[in-house]
C-alpha cells in the first residue's frame, strides 16, 4: 500500500509539533529562574550570613564556648549534612531501577499481514537478583556508619581545638597580666637604681640594665598584645564569630589531675575512637563486599510488555483479524559471560578486606602511640605545675624580697636585686605556661580517648546536645 502523504509533507507536519513542548519547558525553567534566583538569600532559610549569631557572656566558662562551638561551627554543620546525605542514599540504592518506557513511530509505515504498523510502545522493568539489592544497601549502610563516625570526629575536633584555643588565650592573658605587674616592678627598681646612682650607691651598669629590662618587658608587652589578637581571630572562626569579635574574662582553667591510668586509656581509645570503630567498618565493609562481588555474578532479570498499533489494510480482500493491534509480553535475562572478570570481582573484594584490616593495624597502633606521648607531656606539665605552685613560685617571691631588704641594708648589689626580679617573673611565666600546656595535652588526651580521665571517667566529652544514631 501507498502512503497517502509524501515523506516530507510528513515531517513539515510533526516538526513543529515536536518543536513546541521544547519551547513551553524553556519558558517555564526561565521564568521560575526569573522569579526565584533573586530571591533565594532573601527566602532560603539555610542561608546565613558568618558572624555573631549569637553573643558570649562577659565571663567566658570553658562550657560555655564549647556549647556555642557545637551550635554554630560550620565544620560541624558540614558533617551533620555530610551524614545526611548518606542517609538519604540508602533509599536510593535499594530501589529497583526505573521502568523504561520506548514508542516508535514510523514515518513510513510498515506493512505487515494485518494492516500498516504506524507506532509501537514497549515498557520493561530490570530486577536485579534477589539479595543483590539488600547487599548493596549494606554498603550504603556501612557508609552511614562510617558518616556518622566522621560526625563525631569532627565534633569532638573542632570542641578539642576550642579547648587548646581557650588554654592558649588565658595563658596570653595570664602572661600579660605578670608582664604589667613586672613592668611597674621594674620601674619601681628602676627609679631606686636612678637614686641610688646619684648617691653612688650603684653603678651606672646597674642603672642600664634596668632599663634595658625595661625595654624587654615594653617588647613582650607588644608580642603578647598580637598573639592575643591572632588567638582571639582563631578562637572566632571556631565559634563562626566575625574576627574582630571580642572575648569577654575566661574564667581560670579547672586544674584536673588524671587519675585513669594508661591502660585503661588504651582501652578506652580501642572502643571510642573514631578512627579506629571506622577501621573496623571498614573490616565489616569488606565482608559485604565480597558477598555483593558474588551476587554481581549471578544474573539479572528484565520484564516488559510491547505493543503495537496496527492500521487498516488497503487491500480488496481482508484478512479476518485485519487491524488489530499487536500485543506482547516480553522476558529476559542478562548472561554473565565473563568469568574472568567475574572472578576479579570476588579478587578485588578480598583485597579491600584485607587492606581495612590492615589499615585497622595501624590505626590502634598509631592511637597508641599518641596517647603514650600525650600521657607524658601531660603528667609532665602536672609535675611543673606543682613544683612551681608549691615550691619555686613562692621562694622566688620571698628571695625577691630578701634581695630588697639586702640592698636597702646594703648588704647585696643592685644587680642580685634584678636578677631575683627576672628569676620570679621568669617563673610566673612558666607556671602559667604549664598549665595551658596541661590543659591542652590533657584536651587532646580525652579526644583519644573519648571520655575524661578523672575520677569520673564515664563522663563523655561531648556536649549534653550531641545527637544520637
Amino acid at each position: 500500500m501507498k502512503y497517502p502523504f509524501p515523506r516530507m509533507r510528513v515531517k513539515a507536519a510533526i516538526m513543529p509539533l515536536l518543536w513546541m513542548p521544547c519551547r513551553i519547558a524553556l519558558t517555564l525553567i526561565l521564568g521560575v529562574a526569573f522569579y526565584l534566583v533573586p530571591n533565594a538569600s532573601a527566602s532560603d532559610p539555610d542561608i546565613q550570613p558568618t558572624g555573631d549569631s549569637q553573643d558570649l557572656p562577659e565571663s567566658i566558662r570553658l562550657a560555655d564556648l564549647i556549647e556555642h562551638a557545637y551550635a554554630h561551627n560550620p565544620s560541624i554543620q558540614q558533617a551533620r549534612e555530610a551524614w545526611r546525605e548518606t542517609v538519604e542514599q540508602y533509599r536510593i540504592t535499594t530501589g529497583y531501577p526505573d521502568p523504561q518506557l520506548m514508542v516508535t513511530w514510523f514515518p513510513e509505515p510498515i506493512e505487515t499481514r494485518l494492516g500498516p504498523q504506524d507506532w509501537n510502545a514497549q515498557i520493561s522493568q530490570q530486577i536485579p537478583f534477589p539479595g543483590k539489592l539488600s547487599k548493596a544497601g549494606e554498603l550504603v549502610a556501612a557508609d552511614a556508619r562510617i558518616a556518622r563516625l566522621k560526625l563525631d570526629k569532627t565534633i569532638k575536633e573542632t570542641l578539642m581545638t576550642v579547648q587548646e584555643s581557650y588554654y592558649e588565650l588565658w595563658y596570653i592573658r595570664q602572661a600579660k597580666t605578670v608582664t604589667k605587674h613586672n613592668t611597674r616592678l621594674l620601674n619601681h627598681l628602676r627609679k631606686l637604681a636612678e637614686t641610688a646612682h646619684a648617691d653612688s650607691r650603684t653603678t651606672l651598669t646597674d642603672v642600664v640594665k634596668a632599663q634595658s629590662q625595661t625595654g624587654q618587658l615594653q617588647y613582650d608587652t607588644l608580642l603578647l598584645e598580637e598573639l592575643e589578637q591572632t588567638e582571639i581571630t582563631r578562637l572566632n572562626g571556631l565559634l563562626n564569630r566575625l574576627p574582630e569579635s571580642t572575648v569577654g574574662i575566661l574564667a581560670p582553667p579547672v586544674f584536673r589531675p588524671i587519675t585513669t591510668d594508661l591502660e585503661t586509656i588504651y582501652q578506652l581509645a580501642e572502643s571510642n575512637q573514631e578512627d579506629i570503630l571506622m577501621a573496623q567498618v571498614g573490616v565489616d565493609k569488606g565482608d559485604t563486599k565480597v558477598s555483593l562481588a558474588r551476587f554481581q555474578n549471578l544474573p539479572d532479570f528484565k520484564v516488559g510488555l510491547f505493543y503495537a498499533g496496527i492500521g487498516e489494510p488497503d487491500v480488496p480482500v481482508q484478512p479476518r483479524d485485519a487491524g488489530r493491534d499487536a500485543i506482547g509480553i516480553q522476558a529476559g535475562i542478562s548472561i554473565p559471560l565473563w568469568f574472568g572478570k567475574n572472578n576479579s570481582r570476588v579478587d578485588k573484594a578480598m583485597a579491600e578486606k584485607s587492606k581495612a584490616r590492615a589499615e585497622k593495624e595501624v590505626r590502634v597502633n598509631d592511637v597508641r602511640t599518641k596517647i603514650r606521648t600525650l600521657y607524658f607531656k601531660a603528667r609532665n606539665a602536672e609535675r611543673i605545675v606543682t613544683l612551681y605552685e608549691t615550691d619555686l613560685v613562692p621562694q622566688a617571691a620571698r628571695s625577691m624580697e630578701i634581695a630588697e631588704v639586702w640592698y636597702r641594708e646594703g648588704e647585696s648589689s643592685f644587680t642580685d636585686f634584678i636578677e631575683t626580679q627576672s628569676v620570679w617573673y621568669n617563673f610566673q611565666l612558666a607556671l602559667a605556661r604549664a598549665k595551658a600546656d596541661y590543659g591542652i595535652n590533657l584536651a587532646r588526651l580525652e579526644r583519644l580517648a573519648g571520655k575524661r580521665l578523672n575520677d569520673d571517667a564515664a563522663v563523655s566529652v561531648e556536649p549534653a546536645g550531641k545527637e544520637q544514631q
